[in-house]
């Protein structure tokens, strides 16, 4: 059953990653789960996690959570919401990576290469990537974390799990129609970098299964001719990203569930109606957004 959520962890984050990059290279190659995966296939089953065991929370006590899922489930949207309802770091590796590729480190020739043809950073690149963004927290004085795009292997679970606890590890689920066409309809301001997507999600229910509509979220007028798609936003690759999360990080949801801290979440729509079933599986109340619908 996951902890009740504390601060801190068995170290500090500097020491925490210091620890996270001696050791990664002493791990053995990831290991093997014989699980044949269906992208398509039901719903899982109830997740081991009852939500009920979760402590109804209104403070900020930092936490130390994990979110999983698909590329373009929403992992991004819904972890920043709840850094800024909990009061700790959304930390998504997949905008380190993008940082990186925008700056001219030494990486950024290497990423663009890796990022393009839809493969995996290595262990090493995202570890190191973590671990400056995490001591420039640290100097600033944060504490706690909401993990966005780590751990994606078994192995990158393990290091992590070694060196210090998660509390919680939340798996959202989405219908891989739905994914692709949000990955398609992703597209960022070249100006100010706010993020929208203007595939509107429609898909009918059948066979007693409920239909999925996601609205577009889209831009306002000052930004809606300035929209780019990401050079990694293309049909052929973002097929390629699932199926490599279906053969390399699914694994992650067995290892999760067999420590009893895998909370699963079927995404029922977009942000409107997601959010709040979201808050109650996780037993949080979000007073700001009472009190917006109230108004």
């Amino acid at each position: 059953m996951a902890k009740l959520l504390r601060a801190g962890g068995r170290s500090s984050t500097t020491h925490l990653f210091s620890i996270i990059t001696s050791k990664s290279r002493t791990f053995s190659s990831c290991s093997t789960i014989n699980h044949e995966t269906d992208l398509k296939a039901p719903p899982p089953s109830p997740s081991v996690l009852d939500r009920k065991s979760l402590p109804l929370r209104h403070d900020h006590h930092p936490v130390q959570w994990v979110f999983l899922g698909c590329p373009g489930v929403g992992k991004g949207t819904y972890a920043s919401r709840l850094s800024n309802l909990l009061g700790v770091p959304h930390i998504a590796t997949g905008d380190l990576v993008r940082e990186e590729l925008s700056s001219s480190g030494p990486l950024a020739s290497q990423l663009a290469e890796i990022v393009n043809q839809g493969k995996l950073v290595s262990d090493e690149i995202i570890i190191n990537l973590l671990s400056k963004r995490l001591e420039a927290g640290e100097a600033k004085g944060e504490s706690g974390f909401i993990l966005d795009g780590f751990p994606r292997t078994i192995r990158q679970a393990e290091i992590l799990d070694g060196v210090t606890d998660i509390d919680l590890v939340v798996n959202l689920k989405l219908r891989e129609e739905a994914l692709l066409a949000k990955c398609l309809g992703r597209r960022i301001c070249s100006e100010c970098g706010g993020n929208y997507n203007v595939a509107c999600i429609d898909i009918k229910g059948e066979n007693g299964s409920p239909g999925l509509y996601m609205a577009p979220l889209l831009p306002p007028p000052h930004c809606a001719s300035k929209l780019i798609t990401r050079s990694d936003d293309t049909e052929e690759v973002v097929k390629e990203r699932l199926r490599i999360y279906c053969e390399m990080t699914q694994p992650l949801e067995e290892f999760y569930r067999s420590r009893g801290k895998l909370l699963e979440f079927d995404l029922p729509g977009g942000i409107p109606e997601s959010w709040p079933k979201l808050l109650r599986a996780l037993n949080l109340e979000d007073h700001d957004d009472k009190q917006s619908a109230a108004a």
